[in-house]
């Protein structure tokens, strides 16, 4: 058992085999991944909104959500890979389908942003990004969830690891579920000052 001191109350972390002290990871790791599927959920409501009726504000939050997403997607690639330094002994490994997919799946959203630099008429622009970002979210519970659970893995619930429901034992949902929390807060903050400085900038560029 390892003593946490979190706001002034003491909590024992519990020993937990082949992870041990890197169980820690979890209030990082995972809370990076729901970060970023719910700023993708964002991005999908945003790109859906401007097809209906085309108004730019509603491309810009998708694009600012998008980039947030990204952002901590790749926050959640970098903490599994030095997750799987210290447990599997590799920074990565190809015989882990979730690590792969999960890149692959950050791959599809840097394309997005290559597909926005490719035109130069801002209504294009935005309407075959929207159409792309629907498509682009809807292969996120596929290529992280539905597919990685049918093929061997080497990550929490496969054979020679622990369940996910004991690496989220009592003691650590008390730092797991606020951190969950705490990372969806801060991406919805730089979504909005993101958003709020592209505002700006497009009313100084108008003369505005």
């Amino acid at each position: 058992m390892t003593l946490v001191i979190v706001l002034g109350f003491s909590i024992e972390i519990p020993q937990i085999d082949i992870l041990e002290q890197t169980a820690r990871n979890l209030f990082l790791h995972v809370p990076m991944w729901f970060t970023m599927m719910v700023a993708f959920a964002m991005a999908f409501y945003y790109s859906v909104r401007y097809l209906n009726d085309e108004h730019m504000k509603w491309d810009r939050k998708a694009e600012t959500a998008t980039a947030v997403g990204l952002v901590f997607g790749i926050c959640g690639l970098l903490t599994g890979s030095l997750w799987a330094r210290f447990t599997w002994g590799t920074w990565w490994t190809f015989a882990e389908p979730r690590m792969n997919l999960s890149a692959l799946a950050m791959l599809i959203f840097v394309a997005y942003f290559i597909l926005r630099s490719a035109f130069t008429d801002e209504e294009k622009k935005a309407k075959i990004s929207a159409v792309y970002n629907i498509f682009g979210v809807t292969t996120i519970p596929f290529l992280l969830y539905i597919i990685p659970r049918q093929l061997p893995s080497l990550h929490p619930g496969a054979e020679g690891n622990p369940a996910f429901s004991e690496i989220t034992a009592p003691e650590l949902r008390l730092i797991f579920y606020p951190a969950v929390i705490g990372f969806i807060g801060i991406a919805v903050w730089l979504m909005d000052i993101v958003n709020r400085y592209k505002q700006v900038k497009e009313l100084s560029e108008s003369g505005l």
